[in-house]
Parts: C-alpha cells; sequence; structure tokens
C-alpha cells in the first residue's frame, strides 16, 4: 500500500493510563482533532496479545475453506449469527448507492448474554453459533470479546474527557450493549471471481453505532479511508496497532463534532489477484433503547432530533442486506 497522507495519529494509550493531567490533555486533544478530520485514529499499547488475534485468524481459515455445504449450515442474514456467505452484504446500500455484492464472507457474533426485556430478546438477542467443525474457534473469540469490551470502556472514557465532558459520558450507556464481532475473510479471484464494476471487499460506507476496533492485515487490496481534503487514500497501518473509527451514533451524539468515518475495502488488486486477508471488526452499540441526543454547543455543532439507537441500527443492518 503506498505512503498515506490522511491525517490519522497514533495514540499510545500507555501515557494516558498513567500521565499526569497535561499529558492526559494533550492526548484528549489528539483525539479530538483526529476525530473531527477523519473520524479515525490507530491505538497502540492496547494491551491485547498478538497471538490471540493470531489464533483467532487460523481458526476462521479453518471454517472459511471449508466446503460450501459445510458453511450453509451456519447461515445467517445480516445482523444475525453465523455465516454471512457470498452475496449476503451490500455496505454501499447505506449510503444508497446500488453497488454489487461485497466481495467477502464474514462469521459474525455477539452479546452472549440475554436481555430482561422478551421483547428486546426477540428483536437482538439471537444466541451465537458456533461452528463445530473449529471447536477452538469459540474460546478464542470469546477471549477476545472481553478484551474488546474493556477497551472500548476506557476508550470511551477517552472520547468523553476529549469533547470536555465526564469520563462515563458514554460508558453509562453502554452497560449492556448488544455489539456485533464479524471475522470478515477476503479471499482472492479463484474464489470470488473477477470484480465487477463498482465492486469491493466492502463497499464504500460510514460504521452505525459508536466505537469500531479493528484489527486489520495489510495489503493492496486493503482499507481506504476517505476525508474532504484527500479523497481516498490508503490508511496507515500499524502491525501493532488496533485501527479506531467511530459510527454514525457517536458522530449524531457530539452533533457531528466528529465525523462518523466514511471507508471501503478495495477489491482483490489486479497485480496480486491471490491475496488473502483477514479482519477482525468489532462493533461498539449502545444498550438497547439508549436516547442519542446531540451534545449542543459549543462542543456540538449540529442538533440532530434524538433517535432510538437500535431503531437507528436496524434500519442501517436492514439497508445493506441483499435480497
Amino acid at each position: 500500500m503506498s505512503e498515506s497522507r490522511i491525517p490519522i495519529p497514533t495514540v499510545d494509550l500507555r501515557p494516558w493510563r498513567g500521565g499526569g493531567p497535561e499529558v492526559r490533555a494533550r492526548i484528549a486533544a489528539t483525539v479530538d482533532e483526529a476525530l473531527q478530520r477523519a473520524g479515525f485514529l490507530l491505538v497502540t499499547g492496547h494491551g491485547v496479545d498478538p497471538a490471540l488475534r493470531a489464533g483467532i485468524r487460523r481458526a476462521a481459515r479453518e471454517f472459511f475453506l471449508l466446503p460450501a455445504e459445510a458453511k450453509a449450515a451456519y447461515a445467517a442474514r445480516v445482523g444475525g449469527r453465523g455465516w454471512l456467505g457470498p452475496g449476503t452484504e451490500a455496505n454501499g446500500y447505506a449510503e444508497g448507492t446500488e453497488t454489487p455484492p461485497d466481495l467477502k464472507e464474514s462469521l459474525t457474533f455477539a452479546t452472549h448474554e440475554p436481555f430482561e426485556d422478551p421483547a428486546v430478546n426477540a428483536e437482538w438477542y439471537a444466541p451465537n453459533v458456533w461452528p463445530r467443525e473449529v471447536p477452538g474457534l469459540r474460546p478464542l473469540c470469546e477471549e477476545y470479546l472481553a478484551r474488546m469490551a474493556a477497551l472500548e470502556k476506557e476508550l470511551l472514557a477517552l472520547l468523553g474527557e476529549a469533547l470536555g465532558l465526564e469520563p462515563d459520558f458514554f460508558a453509562r450507556h453502554m452497560d449492556h450493549p448488544t455489539y456485533g464481532f464479524n471475522i470478515n475473510w477476503y479471499p482472492g479471484v479463484e474464489v470470488v471471481g473477477a470484480p465487477e464494476p463498482g465492486q469491493f471487499r466492502i463497499g464504500p460506507h460510514t460504521d452505525f453505532g459508536t466505537v469500531t476496533v479493528l484489527d486489520r492485515e495489510a495489503g493492496r487490496g486493503g482499507l481506504q479511508v476517505h476525508t474532504d481534503d484527500g479523497g481516498w487514500q490508503d490508511a496507515p497501518y500499524d502491525p501493532a496497532a488496533f485501527t479506531i473509527n467511530i459510527g454514525d451514533l457517536m458522530a449524531r451524539w457530539t452533533g457531528d463534532r466528529w465525523r462518523s468515518g466514511r471507508h471501503r475495502v478495495l477489491p482483490p488488486p489486479a497485480d496480486a489477484p491471490a491475496e488473502e486477508l483477514m479482519s477482525l471488526v468489532y462493533f461498539g452499540e449502545c444498550t438497547p433503547g439508549t436516547l442519542v441526543e446531540s451534545v449542543p454547543a459549543p462542543v456540538g455543532r449540529v442538533a440532530h432530533p434524538p433517535v432510538d439507537s437500535h431503531v437507528y441500527l436496524r434500519h442501517k443492518l436492514d439497508s445493506i442486506t441483499v435480497d
């Protein structure tokens, strides 16, 4: 990938945890500026073992290489639990763009704890479906998701302080989130075929929720980020870092002070058609029923109408589903 000129800084969480007021204020200001300009950060010092991430990739790849009929036993729709096969999802639809389906497969998981409200359970709690053929995947993912929950809480406290608000301003709305976790497999053209015009591994879109934590691999057909002044550019990459971006609900919450980071994943490159990548994507979400109201000026810049977090999420998930 070419060198990126996008203003996406790297934030080390270690001095944030242990630094004094001046250090923390400097980090908070860096975060605020980056989320205003691009909606993206790189984060190091998170403490998540690279071996855990590598183990998930190995186990998930075993699943993705199974015959299609074996994977079909776990087939799910977008927003469900299980396998999202080829042709299931087109993220460009979220922007109102008619695009071919995304060139990927996914395994998708979410909360393992049911809610007290039966109606919420019916809508948002479907038990996770773990592939029998790859028994090692479940303990790896459950450990990873526990680490993601802790990291998300830390990031939300940082975001609250970056806005000059109390540290639990966001976190208090996420005591029992639905969240989402996708393992996205981007195989080469020998699996997905030659890309159609306007077809991507993931089409241009913004995420829907609060904070996304992405563990990705570098590749020529990898992540690109869009900014107003630079257009589409390759996202910076650091194998030790997580790529963090905020979604639509967080942007609304901040009154559009921060932008929901627009991004896409390029198709398999013509000069490396067999390239295979895999991403681990944790989508932060709120507790169902959270009312997202824009922070007023001078922090916020646009007063969006209040929205129920999960009414919004359901609409967006439905919008990217290929019927």
